[in-house]
């Protein structure tokens, strides 16, 4: 049976909240979402229409806004964008069921609408309408909407379509997809092809959808593998993942990570309390694991390779009394002391429920199930009153990014 999708994207959504918020149209007014006390390399997380309009790139840098074009800067409220976020998933629900809502990102979602639409005896062009409609007239949020008979062509009926219509409205079937936008470029205009990619295949003069359509399969699969089949099926506009299935995915291993971008360059030590102090918060989210991988990036100014390195554990644990030692031992095995570092990413992978743990033979049971307890306690202590409720000596130092994470949502400041 064929399905119908309904593709929602909220137009330059952080942005448009704050021209909201001061009574503005983001459709005539300039004004970037960007942290005025960095500098002015800071990238701005969302611009206006207006400023698009101008031919101002989204993701910008603020030295790169032409210095002729006056605008307002907004400093990111990451919680108020979810709230307004959760708000308009609201009116979602109006029209359709949860089970059939997939939100992509904090500013996009995927709906399966097809028995929704002798329901309403709407087409789903007019159900995406009506949908728009509503989230403006509630949040004051401009939306944009792809229809398509699969999840892959609304999302590109949104992302290259929609832009182009009145209404805001895109919508395409397999046929009409090879009808109208096998000779279209650029290739990274479809979702899930990116620069490398697009420079790949151009090697080989294959610069459309189309061209990847008519391609030799032998060399796709040689130039990216089992990605061949994803990029085979999305040139002809088939995808037979459903709402469903996605749903019901369950991974085989799962991971935690924490990753940020520093402020400034750091020095060999001041890089190491970065990461003790990440692990450190990471053992408070963690349930079991028994592996740690750590990815150090060096300053731009740094002709080098990032760093990567991963540490084996003995025993499946969430203690800190285990877990920051290894990353401490692994960071001064892996890390250049005469660089500067910018960016640190972890991630604890095999992520396992408590329930299947084991203590392994050689290890203080006693003394981890005590630290358990003083870690279940601080949990506890943070949940009541708050992040900033317990703190360790090391997030006292100089340099240490706790204490201001622990006000950010996705690095960001949340009010």
């Amino acid at each position: 049976m064929s399905r119908t999708y309904l593709c929602i994207d909220l137009k330059s959504f952080y942005a448009s909240v704050e021209c909201v918020e001061r009574n503005l149209d983001p459709m005539t007014t300039n004004l970037v979402v960007a942290d005025p006390s960095r500098t002015e390399k800071t990238i701005c997380l969302a611009i206006t229409p207006a400023m698009k309009a101008l031919g101002i790139k989204n993701r910008c840098r603020i030295f790169e806004i032409p210095k002729s074009v006056e605008y307002i800067v907004a400093p990111p409220r990451m919680q108020k964008y979810v709230d307004v976020s959760a708000d308009i998933y609201e009116v979602y629900l109006k029209y359709i069921s949860k089970e059939d809502i997939h939100v992509y990102s904090i500013d996009e979602a995927f709906m399966d609408v097809t028995d929704y639409l002798a329901l309403y005896r709407l087409s789903a062009r007019q159900l995406g309408f009506q949908i728009m409609q509503d989230i403006y007239e509630q949040t004051g949020i401009r939306a944009s909407c792809g229809v398509g008979s699969n999840l892959y062509l609304s999302k590109i009926a949104l992302d290259i379509t929609a832009k182009h219509a009145d209404d805001f409205i895109g919508e395409l079937t397999e046929e009409s997809y090879r009808k109208t936008l096998w000779a279209h470029k650029p290739l990274t205009d479809f979702w899930r092809i990116g620069a490398g990619t697009a420079r790949r295949l151009d090697t080989f003069g294959i610069r459309t959808m189309g061209d990847v359509a008519a391609a030799d399969e032998d060399l796709l699969y040689k130039l990216f593998g089992i990605d061949a089949e994803l990029l085979i099926d999305h040139a002809w506009g088939r995808e037979p993942v459903t709402i469903s299935d996605i749903k019901n995915y369950r991974p085989r291993s799962s991971c935690l990570t924490s990753g940020q971008v520093l402020g400034s360059d750091y020095s060999f030590d001041k890089g190491l309390l970065i990461v003790k102090e990440m692990m450190d918060l990471l053992c408070l989210d963690l349930v079991e694991k028994n592996l740690v991988t750590l990815h150090v990036g060096y300053s731009n100014r740094m002709n080098a390779p990032s760093a990567h390195g991963t540490a084996d554990l003995q025993t499946d644990t969430s203690s800190d009394l285990i877990l920051i030692p290894a990353v401490t031992a692994l960071y001064e095995k892996i890390v250049n002391p005469e660089w500067p570092i910018h960016r640190v990413n972890l991630t604890c992978n095999h992520v396992m429920p408590e329930e299947y743990h084991q203590y392994h033979f050689f290890v203080d049971a006693e003394e981890l199930e005590k630290n358990r307890k003083v870690q279940q306690a601080v949990i506890s202590i943070k949940n009541k009153f708050g992040k900033d409720a317990i703190l360790k000596g090391m997030n006292l130092e100089e340099g240490a990014t706790t204490r201001e994470r622990n006000h950010q949502i996705g690095g960001h400041r949340a009010e």
